[in-house]
């Protein structure tokens, strides 16, 4: 941390009690997987579902990051550490406001999921493998980047020239081969309501 002589100030609201207000646990759905695999579509329509049932919830999405928050980095290893880095600790935010965030990012290495688990307590952080064969996002590819990255128009591009980490103990496998969307967030609705309750 290159800031000095800064302390955490406590607002007086504490967490328990936003979560009291929003009668929901603040957790962070951390969605990880391929391009392709589903995140986003499964963020959005989960987003939207809990949304109706009057849930506080907001997505963090890769994208819509990079035009803001994250606009200056690019797609080298350090970049999308730091990418991940910066998201972890907003989504950490977001679930001490008592919110429900959905994070739907490819974050490709296991050491910068674990390092955005560690900042929330046990239960916090549900890490969902949003889990696609390569073949399969491939012929899904909305923005044609696997054939940009098998033709060598996009370097350092996850699955193809740079490495994606499997989750070793997620707290869910959503098979989106096998899956529709509404199973995957009803999946993720399900354990919701049982270990957040």
């Amino acid at each position: 941390m290159k800031s000095t002589n800064v302390t955490w100030h406590d607002t007086g609201i504490t967490k328990n009690d936003r979560e009291r207000q929003n009668d929901h646990k603040g957790v962070v759905i951390w969605l990880t997987g391929l391009s392709g695999c589903g995140k986003s579509t499964i963020a959005s329509k989960l987003q939207e579902n809990l949304f109706q049932l009057g849930s506080q919830v907001y997505i963090l999405d890769g994208d819509n990051i990079r035009h803001g928050l994250n606009g200056d980095l690019g797609f080298s290893p350090e970049d999308r550490e730091e990418n991940i880095r910066r998201i972890g600790e907003v989504a950490h935010l977001f679930a001490d406001a008592g919110t429900i965030a959905i994070t739907s990012f490819i974050s490709p290495y296991r050491k910068d999921r674990d390092r955005a688990r560690s900042l929330m307590k046990e239960g916090e952080f549900i890490e969902v493998f949003v889990k696609a064969p390569l073949s399969v996002c491939e012929v899904r590819d909305p923005k044609g980047l696997y054939k940009k990255a098998r033709d060598g128009v996009i370097k350092e591009f996850t699955g193809i020239s740079a490495p994606y980490e499997e989750p070793e103990n997620p707290e869910i496998i959503l098979e989106t081969d096998k899956l529709s969307v509404e199973e995957s967030v009803a999946a993720i609705t399900n354990y919701l309501k049982k270990y957040s309750a």
